[in-house]
C-alpha cells in the first residue's frame, strides 16, 4: 500500500496533522501503537487539567466563607475524580477517532518500524509513502540515582491511575509538570514537598514569575526546595519512601509515601531510525525550520525533534511540515510560542524575558501591572499576581509577555496575537477592553 504521507504516531501532532494533510488533498496512512491522542490527551494535558478543575472546586469551596458562604461542608471522593477524568480523556479520544475517519486517511494501530525512507513495516505489512513525519513524542526521564526504579517512585503516566490519595508526595523537579501535580495534590490535602536543582522553580520562565509562583505554593503548604539535588530513594518497607537530596552542602531528606520523579522528558524514536539514515541523538531528531530531517520526504514534528515540547508546538510544526511537502510557504510562527503552567495560580509566557535581553544585549523596558490593582480579580479574590511586558526600547515592539495571575494561561494569547502582527506597545494602548476583566491588566501594563 502506497499513500503521498506515512505518519508515525496519533498524538495531538500526528493525528492533527493527518487531518490538515487530508483536507489538502494527500492520502495519509497514520500508524499509532497506543491510544489515539498520544501523551498529551492520555497521560499529560487533558487529564492533568481535568484535575485541575477539581483543585479548583475545592479551592473555592475552601474559601467560601470570605464570600458570606458558611458551613460549607465536602469531603473528597478521590476515585470519583479519576473516574471523571477517565470519562473526560475517552470523549476526547473518540473525538480523534472522528477526526482520523477522513476518507483521505488510514489508520493502522500498532508499532511502525521503520524499513527505509520511503517505508514502514507494521503488523506484518509493508506500506510505502512518498513523504514520511515522524511524530513519536516522548517519555518520562529518570534521574540516575539509587533508587529510582522503586515502586512507590511513579512518573506523570501512574500518578494519574492513583487508587487512593497518598498522605504525602515528594516531587522530584521543579518544572511545569513538577508544579502542576504540586499545586493539584496539595488543593487535594496531600503534604507536598518538591526538590527542584536549579536555584529557582520553571527555571525556563520569567524569574519573576517564576519566583512569586514559588513563594505562592510555599504560603499553601508546599515545602519547596531549591538548589537541591537529589542523591538517592530509599524504601523504608512501612509503606513511606525517603528522598535524599543535598542543599548548600548539608545532607537532608524527605519522608513521604509517593515519589513523583518528574525531571522532565526524552524523545521517543521511532523502531528503526537507522534505516532511514536519520540524523538524531538522545537529544532527538535533528530538523530544520520547516520539520525537514537530513533525509529528502521525512520530517520530524512535536517532542520527538526537542524543538519546543508543547502540544501546540506540534501541531503547528506538523501544518508546517505539510506546507513543505506541498511546496508552500505559511505565516506561522514558531518562534512566538506561548506555553502556561496550570497551577494555583497560574503562570504563562510568550517571547523573551528580560534577562535574556539583558544578556544577549538586545535594548529594552519593562512595564509592570500587579493583579492587586484589578477590579476584577479583586472582586474574585485572586489578587496575587504579576503581569510583565518586555517591550523594544528601540521600535516599540512587544518582545515578550510574562504573567502570574487566575486566567494566566487565557490572557497570554491576546500578546501573543500581538506579537505575531508585529504590535507596539503603543498600538496595544489603543485597543479598547470590556471592563470590569482580567485582561485590563495588559492594558494597564501597557500604559
Amino acid at each position: 500500500m502506497k499513500t503521498d504521507v506515512i505518519i508515525i504516531g496519533a498524538g495531538p501532532g500526528g493525528y492533527e496533522t493527518a487531518h490538515y494533510a487530508a483536507t489538502r488533498g494527500l492520502s495519509v496512512t497514520i500508524f499509532e501503537a497506543g491510544e489515539l491522542g498520544g501523551t498529551c490527551l492520555n497521560r499529560g494535558c487533558i487529564p492533568t487539567k481535568t484535575l485541575c478543575k477539581n483543585a479548583e472546586v475545592l479551592n473555592h469551596l475552601k474559601e467560601a466563607a470570605e464570600f458570606g458562604i458558611n458551613d460549607v461542608a465536602f469531603s473528597i471522593d478521590f476515585a470519583k475524580m479519576i473516574e471523571r477524568k477517565n470519562n473526560v480523556v475517552a470523549q476526547l479520544r473518540e473525538g480523534v477517532a472522528m477526526a482520523l475517519k477522513h476518507p483521505n486517511i488510514t489508520l493502522v494501530q500498532g508499532e511502525a518500524v521503520i524499513t527505509s525512507a520511503k517505508s514502514v513495516d507494521c503488523n506484518c505489512e509493508s506500506y510505502e509513502c512518498d513523504n514520511m513525519i515522524i511524530a513519536t513524542g516522548s517519555k518520562p526521564k529518570f534521574l540516575p540515582v539509587e533508587g529510582a526504579d522503586l515502586p512507590c517512585v511513579l512518573t506523570s503516566d501512574e500518578i494519574l491511575d492513583l487508587e487512593t490519595l497518598p498522605k504525602s508526595l515528594c516531587v522530584i523537579g521543579g518544572g511545569v509538570i513538577g508544579l502542576e501535580f504540586a499545586s493539584i495534590f496539595n488543593s487535594l490535602g496531600v503534604e507536598v514537598s518538591v526538590v527542584e536543582f536549579c536555584k529557582e522553580v520553571l527555571p525556563n520562565f520569567d524569574g519573576d514569575v517564576a519566583k512569586r509562583l514559588r513563594q505562592s505554593l510555599a504560603k499553601k503548604g508546599v515545602a519547596m526546595n531549591v538548589g537541591a539535588g537529589v542523591t538517592a530513594i530509599a524504601d523504608n518497607g512501612d509503606g513511606t519512601a525517603t528522598v535524599k537530596y543535598e542543599q548548600k552542602g548539608k545532607q537532608l531528606e524527605v519522608l513521604c509515601e509517593k515519589v513523583l520523579m518528574a525531571v522532565g522528558r526524552a524523545p521517543r524514536l521511532p523502531q528503526g531510525i537507522a534505516a532511514a539514515g536519520v540524523d538524531h541523538s538522545l537529544r532527538g531528531i535533528v530538523v530544520d525550520d520547516n520539520m525537514r530531517t537530513n533525509v529528502d520526504g521525512v520530517y520530524a514534528i512535536g517532542d520527538v525533534n526537542a524543538r519546543c515540547m508543547l502540544a501546540h508546538a506540534a501541531t503547528f510544526q506538523g501544518k508546517r511540515a505539510v506546507n513543505a511537502i506541498l511546496g508552500e510557504t505559511d505565516n506561522i510562527r514558531l518562534d512566538i510560542m506561548p506555553s502556561a503552567v496550570f497551577t494555583t495560580p497560574e503562570a504563562s509566557m510568550v517571547g523573551v524575558t528580560d534577562s535574556y535581553c539583558k544578556e544577549n544585549g538586545i535594548e529594552m523596558v519593562v512595564k509592570k501591572a500587579f493583579f492587586r490593582a484589578n477590579g476584577k480579580a479583586v472582586a474574585m479574590n485572586e489578587t496575587d499576581g504579576i503581569l510583565k511586558l518586555v517591550v523594544s526600547a528601540t521600535d516599540g515592539k512587544i518582545l515578550g509577555c510574562h504573567i502570574l495571575g487566575p486566567h494566566a494561561a487565557d490572557l497570554i494569547q491576546e500578546v501573543a496575537a500581538l506579537m505575531n502582527k508585529n504590535a507596539t506597545v503603543d498600538e496595544l494602548k489603543d485597543i479598547i477592553h470590556a471592563h470590569p476583566t482580567l485582561g485590563e491588566v495588559v492594558l494597564t501594563a501597557a500604559m
